[in-house]
């Protein structure tokens, strides 16, 4: 059984629909992982999944569950774990104090020390939380979404705005959940936390999925395997896209705000040709970098902007 599928699911607010027809499975014990930029609808997805927002459409199972099953509705969260994207905490509570608050909300639960132990609190539990900085306030958010031991666990943008020491913090405590055999299922705006965390990902993209699969395998479908991207010095116009594209293994070419991208095969091909063509026409370059492709590329290619985009 997996510990998430949902058919049809849609959810408006006036002409807006926010959700449009989403299917979505997801297996029990994977990290599953929801992409897209600003207003795609991940969070209103993730929000329905939680029990949270009624859907206006659809069929919704968790852990082989409906929330419509009445009083199954509190039996069901009781295995739920969830990180909201913005949660607020009493500012004049301990660390301590507010793990063992929502220890009190649930009929089993970890030990107030076994949650900060999972989350590397223990030097922090007597600290108030408006003492605590932004990493430490995540994982204190993290681990009341772990004191109830739960089966499956939502986290909607977890790593946002953290500096990357915070941020891999809490991809350790996420990996350490998955090797106890629990679900993820997490939203994001970072490529490389999707990459590294999620066994399979969805893009969406105005309420829709527009792909699906490994990470691995949506980037295999851009058919290449790097990007080398450029900017010419000047207002010289540079070579078209049909010369570009026949460059040795260039796969697509793609022009963004003044840039070139092309998506190749081989750089070590593709590189010297480029630069022959562009000397050749008299160009020259004021950018050129290179890079392996990734799920933003992935995402660009399907939607002609970015996943930080609006």
């Amino acid at each position: 059984m997996p510990a998430i599928a949902c058919r049809g699911l849609v959810k408006r607010y006036g002409t807006l629909a926010a959700v449009d027809g989403l299917d979505l499975t997801i297996a029990a014990g994977e990290c599953f992982g929801l992409l897209g930029p600003n207003g795609a609808g991940k969070t209103t997805t993730i929000e329905i999944l939680e029990g949270l927002t009624l859907p206006d459409a659809g069929d919704v199972q968790v852990l082989g569950m409906h929330w419509d099953d009445g009083a199954g509705g509190r039996a069901l969260r009781e295995r739920l774990g969830i990180q909201l994207q913005e949660t607020q905490l009493a500012d004049k509570l301990t660390v301590r104090e507010t793990v063992a608050l929502f220890r009190s909300l649930y009929k089993q639960s970890h030990t107030v020390d076994e949650v900060l132990d999972l989350v590397e609190l223990q030097e922090k539990r007597d600290t108030w939380v408006n003492k605590l900085s932004g990493g430490q306030k995540q994982r204190l958010s993290v681990a009341c979404a772990l004191v109830s031991r739960p089966e499956l666990l939502f986290l909607d943008e977890p790593t946002t705005g953290l500096d990357p020491q915070s941020r891999r913090q809490l991809w350790d405590i996420i990996t350490k959940f998955r090797a106890g055999g629990g679900t993820v299922l997490l939203t994001t705006h970072y490529m490389e936390e999707a990459e590294r965390l999620c066994d399979h990902v969805a893009i969406m993209d105005h309420g829709k999925t527009i792909a699906l699969g490994t990470p691995r395998e949506l980037i295999a479908g851009l058919g290449a395997e790097h990007v080398v991207e450029f900017a010419l010095a000047g207002t010289g116009v540079g070579p078209d896209d049909a010369a570009l594209s026949g460059l040795p293994g260039v796969q697509r070419v793609r022009r963004d705000d003044g840039r070139i991208a092309l998506t190749v095969r081989e750089v070590h091909r593709a590189l010297p040709a480029l630069l022959a063509l562009l000397q050749a026409g008299g160009a020259e370059l004021s950018l050129l970098t290179t890079h392996h492709a990734t799920l933003e590329d992935v995402f660009v290619a399907l939607t002609g902007r970015h996943l930080r985009d609006a």
